[in-house]
């Protein structure tokens, strides 16, 4: 068994998952169906422009890449709906969905997020749970992220599906670009509050261990990686938090909730450790 199908097999049998499968033929079929409704492609130009007037946005991405996203998160949205699901993943999103949707699942995942919705980018299992957990306890959006070697008390997070919506209610300052490793599609460069106080779960391969971590948002760089960057002031050993490193992916969000999660966990019969 791959590392892939013990995630898929430990999420659901400690968290209860009920996982749905839409194949990328029945999603290119969706697709095809609304690139031909008038309806469909009015509502995602409607949409393209009322995102454009909310909050501070500059897009910098070629405009078919963005209307097109607001296609995307419709579809998205629709499927959400019709399995009453709040949660939803996309699996080889680089790869495999581009050339179906002609823009990339990037914005479309920020959108739903920023609706309410819980939607992560790569479909990794070992992380998706502690996003459903920081999600229901914060009432928050939370951003799934790949992190960076924690270096002198700091460490860069990015991703390029980030929400703007991340205190659950205002809209922070962002830039549309492409995604960073194919340069194609519509990404958000989403600009994290300054010195907004965060929690950070680190979560284990084999669901026995979990890590977190208290920190304070310093910057929102611009360095040659995912779209979305954060440089996090850590609050705590950071040489220690070196040593603890696991996963593919670490979950943010605004605000403490350490001992709130670290309660969760203890129902679970997964052990917690603070940094």
């Amino acid at each position: 068994m791959g590392i892939e199908e013990r995630a898929v097999m430990l999420a659901c049998l400690r968290w209860n998952l009920d996982i749905k499968v839409v194949s990328y033929e029945e999603l290119s079929e969706r697709i095809r169906r609304a690139k031909a409704s008038r309806d469909h492609i009015a509502e995602a130009e409607r949409r393209a422009e009322e995102y454009l007037t909310k909050g501070n946005v500059s897009l910098k991405t070629d405009r078919r890449f963005f209307v097109n996203a607001f296609l995307l998160h419709r579809i998205f949205r629709d499927i959400l709906e019709e399995f009453g699901a709040e949660v939803i993943t996309v699996r080889r999103c680089m790869s495999t969905i581009m050339p179906v949707a002609e823009t990339t699942a990037c914005l479309p995942l920020s959108l739903l997020n920023d609706e309410g919705y819980i939607a992560f980018c790569e479909s990794d299992f070992v992380a998706i749970p502690s996003g459903i957990l920081l999600h229901y306890i914060s009432g928050k959006p939370v951003f799934l992220n790949d992190p960076t070697y924690p270096h002198d008390g700091i460490v860069t997070l990015a991703h390029c599906t980030a929400p703007r919506r991340m205190d659950g209610r205002s809209l922070e300052d962002v830039e549309i670009l492409t995604h960073f490793e194919s340069n194609y599609g519509a990404a958000p460069k989403v600009n994290f509050r300054s010195g907004q106080e965060v929690t950070i779960i680190i979560p284990d391969f084999d669901e026995e261990l979990w890590i977190g971590f208290k920190g304070r948002i310093l910057d929102s760089p611009c360095f040659r990686i995912c779209r979305s960057q954060v440089d996090i002031r850590i609050e705590g050993d950071w040489r220690k938090l070196l040593k603890e490193m696991r996963g593919f992916h670490w979950m943010m969000a605004y605000g403490d909730y350490l001992r709130e999660i670290g309660y969760a966990l203890s129902k679970m019969g997964i052990k917690w450790k603070v940094i």
